[in-house]
């Protein structure tokens, strides 16, 4: 079913096709440029990520995975059928990540039809394993003729400028949050713990769950009345039923929460945490956990990883990847719940400041105004840069 037209506004001027990824999550990078000022946006492939009510098109493409070990913009997954969207209704070509293979297929469609083509890159390692191996090298060298690059980090821009992009087309804008559903614990009418401690985050390796559970153990010694929360689903999940099974009530596994969940349960915690720890193809980016945190008024402990610098600021605390150095961490915010508060304050302060999800969809919107000022980058065939 195609209805690239469903979503479209009277004003709208630019009308951007998505692609979608295998495994891709709602409401980030799809929903804020849905977001963007006099823009409409269509998502292509399977299944649609937002519902209809989101203000999203659709047009609806079968996916081919032949295999599902790697996610998101590693996984060996496209959109099938591509080349029979109609490219008449849109201006640009949209996705996330350079080595993603749905990114190598809209270069070439965007090629194909004089469209022009954007990226969306979190990326910070310009040594990208994948970056190397095919399929994905294809993708990667035909997402580097891209018109624009949208890097919501600062790391994603260096690692671009390192991979030979010009600087000039790459936009740096610093993800949002939704500062009306992330908010202070008296804002949203709950009691706020501050013995406390949130976990919201996939329950897998690279998240550091394990590290997390074994820190709790020491600040439970130090200091008796602390609790942790733990909100999310993955690999480590039964890992986490047994210890919070053996932790006499000291650990809740409580599942994945939609929202809503997600911020009563931060707005009510004292500490959040997560001890990410990199992969061979990963390593932590940003986090947009730390942003809903912030925007939720509590404190950060959390390991030192990637550039995650780029989200956690002191006085909140980046550590060691060790359970006793998180658990150091937790227990200076745990023994002193003044400051936890006053480094909770200024967090919602900065949230406001930088990262208000509106302001960032409206900076969104100007990068790709500028953009569009530029001539379209000239591309070989298949959408390679010339």
């Amino acid at each position: 079913m195609s209805v690239p037209g469903e979503a479209r506004s009277p004003g709208a001027q630019r009308h951007v096709l998505w692609g979608r990824l295998p495994d891709q999550r709602p409401l980030r990078e799809l929903y804020w440029l849905s977001r963007m000022p006099d823009t409409t946006v269509t998502e292509v492939g399977s299944p649609r990520t937002h519902g209809p009510d989101a203000g999203i098109g659709y047009v609806d493409r079968p996916m081919r995975r032949p295999v599902k070990r790697f996610v998101e913009a590693g996984a060996l997954g496209w959109i099938h059928r591509l080349g029979t969207v109609d490219p008449r209704p849109y201006t640009w070509v949209a996705s996330l990540e350079l080595c993603a293979l749905v990114t190598g297929q809209l270069s070439a469609y965007a090629s194909r039809h004089g469209l022009r083509q954007a990226v969306v890159t979190w990326e910070n390692l310009p040594n990208q394993p994948l970056y190397r191996l095919p399929p994905y090298a294809w993708a990667t060298r035909r997402a580097l003729g891209a018109d624009l690059m949208v890097c919501p980090i600062e790391a994603a821009r260096d690692h671009l400028v390192a991979l030979g992009y010009p600087e000039s087309r790459i936009a740096v804008v610093p993800p949002g949050v939704d500062l009306e559903v992330f908010r202070p614990a008296e804002a949203l009418g709950v009691d706020r713990d501050p013995d406390l401690v949130a976990f919201v985050s996939p329950l897998a390796s690279n998240k550091g769950i394990d590290t997390v559970l074994d820190a709790m153990d020491v600040v439970r010694h130090e200091h008796p009345s602390a609790r942790l929360v733990v909100a999310g689903r993955g690999p480590l999940e039964r890992l986490v039923q047994e210890r919070a099974a053996a932790s006499a009530g000291a650990i809740r596994h409580i599942g994945a929460l939609d929202r809503a969940g997600v911020a009563r349960l931060l707005a009510s915690a004292g500490v959040f945490t997560t001890a990410p720890r990199p992969t061979w193809k990963w390593n932590e980016q940003f986090g947009l956990a730390y942003l809903e945190a912030m925007a939720s008024g509590i404190p950060i402990v959390t390991t030192a990883s990637g550039t995650n610098h780029e989200a956690v600021r002191p006085p909140n605390v980046r550590t060691a990847n060790t359970p006793a150095a998180l658990a150091n961490g937790l227990l200076g915010l745990l023994r002193d719940p003044a400051a936890a508060a006053r480094i909770g304050a200024d967090n919602r302060r900065l949230a406001e400041a930088r990262h208000d999800l509106a302001e960032q969809t409206r900076a969104l919107g100007a990068a790709f105004a500028v953009a569009e000022r530029w001539p379209p980058r000239r591309r070989r065939r298949g959408g390679r840069p010339a």
